[in-house]
């Protein structure tokens, strides 16, 4: 699939089939991750892959719009490591771009995924950090459910004139 292509046809798939996903296929999506930009190739990220489903099953308890990770064969923990930041504060942009990348490499590869919010609601980041017994300078920013999707969206046409500014406002 073309870059530009797998750019505009994305979209947040939350429904699967009962299909385990090659391991080949994290790995692409893990090194799509770590291709991201960081501020001053910092990298401060850290990736949890997550396959077992009482990990998985846990998560819709607190996190109010996962309840796709029931049927989720993968799901991805983006997280940060502050005490390694270089430029402090960019780790949201940085774990930001290496979501996006698991995305687009996900639909590329014949995936759906869709991206849970956890930063910055305190209260998931609680119950996240708790679950995976993150350690404390470690900040999760998101989790990306990933499975074959059992569901088909088309395109969505987004672009709007009315945002685009030249120069100045």
């Amino acid at each position: 699939m073309e870059a530009y292509e797998a750019i505009t046809s994305r979209r947040s798939i939350r429904k699967y089939v009962a299909k385990n996903i090659p391991v080949g296929y994290t790995e692409k999506l893990l090194k799509a991750a770590m291709a991201a930009p960081s501020a001053g190739n910092q990298q401060p990220w850290h990736f949890i892959v997550v396959t077992d489903h009482e990990i998985l099953d846990a998560i819709p308890k607190f996190h109010p719009y996962s309840q796709m990770l029931y049927k989720a064969p993968l799901a991805i923990l983006i997280c940060a490591d502050t005490d390694i930041e270089t430029h402090p504060g960019y780790w949201v942009e940085d774990c930001s771009a290496a979501t996006e990348n698991i995305l687009l490499a996900a639909h590329a590869q014949g995936l759906g995924a869709v991206w849970l919010g956890i930063y910055p609601r305190e209260e998931r980041i609680v119950d996240i950090k708790k679950l995976f017994g993150l350690p404390a300078s470690v900040m999760p920013l998101s989790l990306v459910a990933i499975g074959f999707p059992a569901e088909d969206k088309l395109p969505a046409d987004r672009y709007n004139e009315e945002r685009v500014h030249h120069n100045a406002w």
